[in-house]
């Protein structure tokens, strides 16, 4: 009888620490949450005052330091890096040699970011001693004067933040897609400092509508169109070193939609913190061919530049999300899995259906 009666007096306790526990968490989270978004946007807006009092060679250097630590400290990036070189390269590149390639790939990022905070120090009139062009003579002689719509693929190599700074300031200003993160705090910051080149950032909230009619109106824009997306979202499947991945077709339905060119742009790093700005060939497109086909293109003309030289671009993110049925699991990142809505982007491919109408379903195991 004791132990019934000390039952029926803890159990109603439980029940109460039951209940109030998860909504004690919850407020925690929050709070903390505040807590954080409000010291990340402390510490970034300390940054962008405090970097554009370095010189350009101590900031150079400051970012080599920050980068080889990153590549030490962010285990899970560096494990995730590795595993991507390994697919690409297999026994073509050393153990040391995948290595010092994800040092550079931290490195290069690392000059990315700091840079992107000391581009206040960059006007018109002096960014050619810090940016060269490369076949700028390529534009050129498009039918790309102001007034007249171009599409710009971009990639993230090298710093693909000046690649835009430093294209406005050359008279090529257009329009970017704002970038959204978890914190909102942060975003005015970085459109600010990508808009005062002479850009318009426009928001990723109803983007591919917008970017349509800015080429109707005769305007331009620019894309990041390298990094894999979820295979549930409007994308199609392409070959990335052979390997299949799920990117963006945004770009070339609008310049299928608008008749704009599509011109493939990309940024490369030069010896003291220098960079060159390389345009490449208008990408001519059959008449029969299906977007997926178009992406694919786009990809291919780009992909010998990271052959060339792999640490500019981002090794440590998960480019292979997903891994086909038919695939060797070793053929693939160890971060890879199967999926269904994967499996209708690849049959869309296959059978050059329109990009999300596939119903294929993966076998039941």
């Amino acid at each position: 009888m004791t132990g019934l009666r000390h039952a029926r007096v803890l159990l109603p306790e439980r029940v109460f620490a039951a209940r109030v526990k998860p909504a004690y968490t919850g407020a925690m989270r929050a709070v903390w949450k505040k807590i954080r978004y409000r010291l990340e946007w402390l510490g970034l807006k300390s940054a962008t005052k405090f970097i554009p009092l370095l010189s350009r060679k101590a900031c150079y250097r400051l970012a080599l330091f920050l980068g080889s630590l990153g590549a030490v400290l962010d285990r899970r990036g560096r494990r995730v890096a590795l595993s991507n070189l390994h697919v690409v390269f297999g026994d073509e590149i050393s153990a040391e040699g995948r290595a010092q390639i994800v040092r550079e790939s931290y490195q290069h990022f690392a000059r990315t970011m700091l840079d992107f905070f000391w581009s206040p120090r960059l006007t018109s009139q002096n960014f050619a001693r810090y940016v060269e062009f490369e076949n700028r003579q390529r534009w050129d002689e498009e039918d790309t004067r102001p007034g007249k719509p171009v599409i710009v693929g971009c990639y993230h190599y090298s710093n693909f933040e000046w690649l835009s700074i430093v294209s406005a300031f050359a008279g090529l200003e257009g329009v970017v897609i704002a970038q959204q993160f978890k914190n909102p705090l942060l975003d005015p910051i970085f459109s600010k400092l990508r808009q005062r080149s002479g850009h318009r950032v426009a928001p990723r909230k109803g983007a591919v509508m917008h970017l349509y009619r800015a080429l109707r109106r005769g305007e331009r824009f620019a894309l990041l169109v390298d990094l894999t997306i979820s295979a549930k979202l409007p994308s199609v499947a392409i070959k990335c070193f052979g390997l299949e991945r799920c990117v963006t077709f945004a770009h070339v339905w609008l310049h299928q939609r608008t008749g704009a060119p599509l011109i493939n742009v990309h940024c490369e790093p030069l010896p003291g913190g220098r960079y060159r700005v390389v345009f490449h060939p208008r990408i001519e497109f059959p008449a029969s061919a299906s977007l997926q086909e178009m992406a694919q293109a786009c990809w291919d003309q780009f992909e010998p530049v990271v052959r060339k030289n792999p640490g500019p671009w981002l090794w440590m993110y998960k480019h292979w999300r997903y891994r086909p049925l038919a695939a060797k699991l070793a053929a693939y990142p160890f971060y890879a899995n199967l999926s269904q809505d994967f499996e209708r982007r690849l049959d869309e491919g296959a059978r050059k259906l329109p990009p999300m109408t596939s119903k294929v379903k993966l076998p039941r195991t």
